[in-house]
């Protein structure tokens, strides 16, 4: 399944914030989370995040690791190919 984290830090980015980030990865890879794209981004959020993983559990698991330092809005996707096989 594929995931899209949007994300807002609840405080100003420091050396520290992107060392934890990091290592937040780091652990979301151990626990079945694999990484497709990181962005710092302008705007409404602060980064976005695309992930794939096994289910819902896994990434509310570990994104819920992180919510001392970011705030998130994860969305599910899905290939426009197969959204559109779903269209009646």
């Amino acid at each position: 399944m594929i995931f899209i984290v949007l994300g807002k830090f609840r405080k100003k980015p420091t050396k520290e914030t992107v060392a934890a980030t990091n290592k937040a990865l780091a652990d979301a890879s151990k626990a079945g989370m694999k990484a497709i794209a990181t962005y710092w981004t302008l705007g409404s959020y602060d980064a976005v995040a695309v992930f794939e993983a096994p289910d819902e559990k896994t990434v509310m698991k570990n994104l819920m690791r992180i919510s001392d330092s970011i705030s998130t809005e994860t969305l599910v996707a899905m290939s426009r190919e197969d959204a559109t096989k779903l269209v009646e």
